[in-house]
């Protein structure tokens, strides 16, 4: 019973934290961008009196003075700052006042809560995969959402990691008490012309087609380095992986490699891939893109710069590295 309470206290810090960041941000818009009350309640999808009302809250908690303001929230200007500069509808950001690696350690149990405020009944979520998936998997505290469908972005991997696309899918509908939809072919094939035919199976056909019909996201950026997914599961070698970086890979998405610019690379590697064409992950209307390491500075600048992301839940020095570059 104690720790059913100690769950429910940190679930409701959390959830004042999230109206705080909302209110913040409708004084945000509204003084410092001058937008209308009916304008701010179009960008942030709610009504104009929860406007008026957010904005009293903000006069009336101290937030919107003329000299203190900023200090009382230095982590919400800054992702205000973020959202301005790369045109996101919504970013945040964990562990302003910590140390690195403490700002990396309060990611997923943000990101769960950002996630589980985004979802609604009878919505489709798209779920991609890593180590940064299952984190925030593990950190969702348990849920009834009736009528959702948890959707694998992605094929399988062979390997026993518990952050494959098939265990992040799984974990999450569990935590949502929703239905998880499993894609049950492999990630990566070994020739293109096995991965076509498979694609034109009519299951596999109907489920990539499908991912574009998902309300929601929620994916992380991979690295290509030797401690990379793709390259701990078998799916590259050292030296292919060398050959990509060569022709201008920057990043992975749902499995496939990305350029600086956000484009699917042309490449050997990716024509091999069983996942869910980029522009079908584009069409999703949010997509929650979550960070927590530094060495994934340059391959979140290639999701921003493809169109990757909608919302951004990342750490303070990442935010700051984005506006500085």
């Amino acid at each position: 019973m104690e720790y059913v309470a100690t769950a429910f206290e940190e679930w409701g810090a959390m959830a004042k934290a999230q109206a705080d960041r909302i209110v913040h941000k409708a004084a945000w818009l509204y003084y410092t961008h001058g937008l209308r009350q009916d304008e701010v309640a179009q960008r942030l999808n709610i009504s104009r009196a929860s406007v008026a009302l957010y904005l009293r809250r903000a006069r009336e908690s101290g937030i919107v003075t003329i000299s203190t303001a900023t200090y009382l929230f230095r982590g919400e200007q800054l992702a205000r700052e973020v959202e301005d500069r790369f045109g996101l509808e919504a970013v945040w950001i964990a562990g302003e006042e910590l140390a690195a690696e403490d700002e990396e350690s309060e990611i997923p149990p943000l990101a769960a809560s950002v996630f589980l405020e985004m979802v609604g009944r009878g919505q489709r979520v798209g779920i991609a995969w890593g180590r940064t998936v299952y984190a925030i998997a593990d950190a969702m505290p348990f849920a009834d959402l009736e009528g959702v469908t948890v959707v694998q972005l992605c094929g399988n991997l062979g390997a026993p990691y518990s952050y494959r696309p098939d265990q992040c899918t799984t974990e999450i509908a569990r935590r949502l008490n929703a239905r998880g939809l499993n894609f049950y072919a492999p990630l990566v094939l070994s020739t293109s012309g096995l991965a076509d035919a498979l694609r034109e199976e009519p299951v596999i056909r109907e489920q990539l087609d499908s991912v574009s019909g998902c309300d929601l996201s929620l994916y992380s950026v991979g690295t290509l380095d030797e401690d990379s997914h793709v390259v701990k599961c078998g799916a590259l070698t050292i030296s292919e992986l060398a050959q990509l970086k060569t022709q201008g890979a920057a990043g992975v998405i749902a499995g496939q490699v990305i350029d600086r610019s956000g484009l699917l690379l042309d490449c050997d590697y990716n024509r091999r891939v069983i996942s869910a064409e980029l522009e079908s992950l584009k069409a999703i209307p949010r997509r929650l893109l979550v960070v927590q390491e530094e060495s994934k500075l340059e391959p979140l600048r290639a999701a921003l710069a493809g169109g990757f992301c909608t919302h951004l839940v990342a750490t303070a020095t990442i935010a700051r590295d984005l506006l500085a570059g």
